[in-house]
């Protein structure tokens, strides 16, 4: 080989090196994994959404005690609210996948060799997938957020028409925590009555502690066979008043009420007590601070603010592992790579939930529970990341 053609060589090179971020280089792997992206999103959303149809489809078209059945309508809105959930489920494991894709056709066409013999590492040229790994993580955040604020009451709406087998959206046992330590209990609570009226309990119970005299605490407690959300608190039917003392020193009797007074409470935020009962992961990172607040010393939602924090970062964390295996392993089939991110998968899913349990039950701190999976599967991303041929 010729000096100039030495020369030209090294210059070549030195200039791969020194790459701008949104080069041509970037601008085609990053076509590549948003094209996989798409792909991945279709099929991991489409095959889960068949596995809950296969499992609720004949539940949710039962006939109805008067001969009816739900509507086809209420079925369509129900399953087109809920993509967002199902996305929401598996969205790290569509990142995975789209990486996968991705450096499978670089490593088929054998353009990861025409790169590196450019003096262009794997690491630099696999960088837009790992940047588009952390923007999916933080939009996935973001997308939470609209999702639980937006159109999770029309969701579960329409949900408890398949499942209940009525119009009416009806929720039982709910108990809603203020920010004063107030408790209020409601039987039967009625979000969107059939008829258009406000929302609605049935047999209400609130229970407010007092200062007594001497810091002795007495307790007022009302009872109302009915409350009416009026637009700005509750007005109540059959309500009754009467103090409490634990103490033994007597209280007064009771009286009349035909408001509530003192509870701040209202229908969004007894949905969201409601939501946290039932579907706590559901929860928008926004509603789970709030009932934090409300309820400072419950393991599960301190450890449940951690892991809407944490379970995003499954985007990034999950390419900086696999990726790295698959190079590792570029020798093997198609399916085995997708076979290996798979088992991945399932081995963070499976720390996570595990961790995520401990937390919620107070076994370990909330703090560790959600960032210990985090800090491991992290730790190995960044070993392996660090691995890669330049």
């Amino acid at each position: 080989m010729s000096a100039r053609s030495t020369k030209s060589t090294g210059h070549v090179r030195m200039s791969a090196r020194r790459l701008r971020l949104g080069c041509r280089l970037d601008r085609y792997v990053a076509s590549h994994f948003f094209r996989s992206y798409l792909l991945a999103m279709l099929l991991m959303t489409g095959l889960f959404m068949v596995i809950d149809m296969a499992s609720n489809l004949d539940d949710y078209l039962e006939r109805w005690e008067d001969g009816t059945s739900a509507p086809g309508s209420v079925l369509a809105i129900y399953y087109g609210l809920n993509l967002p959930y199902l996305f929401l489920q598996v969205a790290p494991f569509i990142t995975l996948l789209a990486g996968m894709f991705t450096v499978a056709k670089l490593l088929k066409a054998r353009e990861v060799t025409a790169v590196l013999g450019a003096g262009v590492s794997a690491r630099r040229m696999l960088l837009p997938i790992f940047l588009a790994g952390l923007m999916l993580a933080v939009g996935m955040f973001f997308l939470r957020e609209a999702v639980g604020l937006g159109i999770a009451r029309d969701r579960d709406a329409a949900r408890d028409v398949l499942v209940e087998h009525r119009f009416e959206e009806h929720y039982e046992d709910v108990a809603v925590i203020e920010d004063s330590g107030s408790l209020v209990f409601l039987n039967e609570f009625i979000p969107r009555p059939a008829d258009g009226s406000p929302p609605r309990v049935e047999r209400l119970t609130a229970i407010r502690r007092t200062s007594g005299q001497m810091g002795s605490g007495r307790y007022v407690r009302v009872d109302a066979e009915r409350a009416v959300w009026n637009g700005a608190g509750w007005d109540l039917e059959g309500g009754v008043r009467a103090t409490i003392d634990p103490d033994g020193d007597g209280g007064s009797q009771d009286e009349s009420v035909d408001t509530l007074v003192g509870y701040a409470f209202t229908p969004e935020l007894a949905l969201t007590y409601r939501r946290a009962k039932d579907a706590p992961l559901e929860l928008s990172f926004s509603e789970v601070q709030e009932l934090m607040a409300r309820d400072p010393d419950d393991n599960s939602y301190q450890t449940l603010w951690h892991y809407h924090l944490t379970f995003p970062l499954a985007n990034l964390l999950l390419l900086l592992v696999g990726i790295p295996l698959m190079f590792n392993y570029e020798r093997g089939r198609s399916t085995d790579r997708i076979a290996l991110g798979g088992l991945l998968c399932v081995f963070y899913y499976s720390a996570d939930f595990v961790f995520r349990t401990l937390g919620v039950k107070g076994q370990l701190s909330p703090l560790l529970s959600a960032w210990i999976p985090v800090l491991v599967f992290g730790s190995l991303g960044i070993m392996l990341y660090d691995s890669l041929r330049s």
